[in-house]
């Protein structure tokens, strides 16, 4: 097993007005992207549902510099409808994205929660302060 230092959150930048599905992510990444799968190992759409992306044993392709040592979870959404950064999660996303990190902080207890934009100070994703998460584990 791979050792995680991260756990890297991210949005996928589809304004409020549009939808951005799990397979299409995924098309998207290996099609655009040429990744081999989609790049983060959790995707949580609008409804709330957890979709699983790669396997957590397997780096990611998500934060560059740091895939090797982190797991992505991204959230669908991240612009309002004039695609500016904005806070789009639903109730069902935070919910979903909460008990998702309380699982991987008891797998991972040493691992750091950060958004993506606390690696990368060009991104604004994931348009929310992570650090202001209360993850309970």
């Amino acid at each position: 097993m791979r050792t995680i230092t991260l756990i890297i959150i991210h949005c996928s930048a589809t304004p409020e007005s549009k939808s951005l599905s799990f397979e299409e992510c995924r098309r998207d990444h290996i099609t655009h992207r040429h990744f081999r799968d989609i790049g983060y190992h959790y995707y949580i759409t609008r409804d709330g549902v957890v979709h699983k992306g790669r396997s957590v044993e397997k780096p990611g392709a998500h934060c560059k510099g740091h895939n090797s040592h982190s797991i992505g979870v991204c959230y669908e959404g991240g612009l309002d409808a004039y695609s500016h950064p904005k806070d789009t999660r639903t109730e069902a996303q935070k919910r979903s994205m909460a008990s998702l990190l309380c699982d991987l902080q008891k797998r991972f207890p040493k691992a750091l929660v950060v958004g993506h934009h606390d690696l990368n100070s060009q991104k604004a994703c994931p348009c929310f302060e992570v650090r202001r998460l209360k993850v309970r584990r």
